[in-house]
Formats: structure tokens, sequence, C-alpha cells
């Protein structure tokens, strides 16, 4: 009888101790590691205003920023790890990609947009926004219309889409214009406004932050026609689907309980760091529309 007892005894303790392993086991890809480390590294940028940019203090702050701290919250449950150790990590459109790759971030909470070429290599969220690629100019250069631009230097920001569609409109309107590439998209807009460039063919609401955050902001405008709509996501590792699904799941909560457009109101609608300059960017209808049925669906 004693040694049955001893036998049980063994048994239950064996298998006490292989719960939590098999529950650790379960875990795949982003989770576990983050899991393991004890940390998670959100991706963000420093002048993408307003969704993930720094403040007076060098802090990223942002739309995208405050989107994905709820990820984070609910990673933080999901793994039941309360204390888990938030770190940051700056990336550019350049290096973003390769630093989702290799493990470097684990989430990058910027103004990435979705495309299907770019899925290839990195999986992304539900859309939290939709813009439009435009051109900010100077208002006294005469420049309406991408035609104008033919023969004049333009300014896009390396690694983006926006250097592509620059392209197929130079092939489509047969025009030929000086590609010049800014190492982010600060550096993209002070060619515009120190005479460099003619043009800055970027995502209409980050010309919109940089206009709204300049010397002069009355010297510039936001012209010619949409050369495409293009979907914003959160980035997170190509097939993870586990990880994936956290993020999903915490983006569309917000979307339905309302929670997303109190922080676009906060983010678009408000006077916002470091200048409280209020970007009065109401919300699109095609970002209602992606707000009522949330998809991750790539532009092509």
């Amino acid at each position: 009888m004693r040694k049955s007892l001893t036998a049980l005894a063994l048994s239950l303790s064996i298998a006490g101790l292989a719960a939590p392993a098999q529950a650790q086991a379960q875990l795949t890809g982003t989770l576990q590691k983050i899991k393991e480390t004890g940390s998670i590294t959100v991706g963000h940028r420093e002048s993408s205003v307003p969704f993930s940019y720094l403040d007076a203090d060098q802090k990223p702050v942002g739309y995208a920023m405050d989107l994905c701290a709820k990820v984070v919250d609910a990673v933080k449950s999901e793994l039941k790890m309360p204390n888990l150790q938030v770190k940051y990590q700056a990336v550019t459109s350049q290096n973003r990609i390769p630093l989702m790759q290799n493990g470097t971030i684990d989430l990058e909470c910027g103004s990435t947009t979705n495309s299907v070429a770019r899925q290839q290599q990195v999986g992304f969220s539900v859309h939290y926004f939709i813009t439009s690629v435009r051109m900010a100019v100077r208002k006294d250069s005469g420049i309406k219309d991408i035609g104008d631009l033919n023969g004049k230097p333009v300014a896009t920001t390396t690694g983006t889409t926006s250097d592509a569609l620059i392209k197929q409109n130079e092939r489509g309107k047969h025009i030929d214009v000086k590609n010049i590439y800014g190492k982010d998209h600060a550096d993209s807009f002070l060619m515009v406004e120190s005479g460099r460039a003619a043009a800055f063919v970027m995502d209409d609401i980050l010309l919109a932050g940089l206009i709204a955050n300049s010397k002069n902001p009355s010297d510039f405008a936001i012209v010619g026609p949409s050369l495409r709509d293009e979907p914003y996501g959160v980035m997170v590792r190509k097939d993870d689907a586990p990880f994936k699904a956290v993020v999903d799941k915490t983006l569309i909560g917000l979307m339905k309980s309302g929670e997303a457009e109190k922080l676009y109101t906060k983010w678009f609608m408000n006077p916002i760091p470091p200048r409280n300059v209020n970007l009065n960017f109401p919300m699109s209808p095609a970002l209602k529309a992606a707000f009522a049925s949330p998809s991750d669906k790539g532009v092509e």
C-alpha cells in the first residue's frame, strides 16, 4: 500500500512539473521569444508625425504608438506577464523590414504600408489607417500636378513605396524627374524646405504633419491627385499566426468599441506635441470603412 501511494505521489509530482513545460512548449514564434526573454521590443519611427515620432523629451509617441501600447498590454495578459519589460528601437524606412526579420524588433509601430510585395517578407495586422500618396511643394513653386515636375528634382524617403510610384508615373506621363532620397521623412521634407527639391512625394497625412510642424506652415501646400491609396498595418514577423492573432484581436476590439476612433481624434483633431499643432485631419470615409470591416489585404 505504501509503495502504491509513493508511486501515485511521484506520478502526480511529475505531472505537475510537466504541465508548465507543456504550456511553454505550446508557445511558438514571437510569443515564445517574448516569454523566454522577458521582454518585447517595439520598433518606432522618429519623424512619422502623428503616428510614431519623438516628442520634446525624445520619447516615442503617436497614434500608432498608442495602438501598440494596447497590443503590449494584451501580450502581457496573454502570457500572464504583468511585469514584461518593454523596449523601444528606432527604425527607418530602409531597415525596418530587416530588423523585423532578424528578431531585433517584435512589432513595428509606425507608418508602414501593407503591400503584397512586402508580405513576401513580413506580416501585417488589420489596417489602422488609409492614406493617399500625394506631394508637398512650396506654394510659390507653381507646381500643381505631377506633370509639372518634369526636369525637376523630387524627394522621397529611402525604402518607401512612394519611390516606385514616382517611377511608375514618370513612365505613364512621359516625364523625367531627378529622384533624390532622404534618410527619413524629416530629411526629405527639408529638401523641399531648403529648395533642393521641387516636391516631396509621400503619404498625405505624413506631409500634413511635417508641414504643420515646420517653421512656416503657410509656405507649403499638398497638391496633385492621389497616386494611390495605401493601408497601414502593424508589422509583425511573417507566418507567425499566434502573435498576429493577438495583435489583430486587440486592434479589432479597439475599432469595435470606439476606442480607436477616440485615439484618432486625440492625434488628428487636437493639438499634439511637441508644438501643440492641430493637424485638423478628419477621418476619411475609407478609414471609417476599414474600421467597420477590418482587413489585412495588401495593396498591389
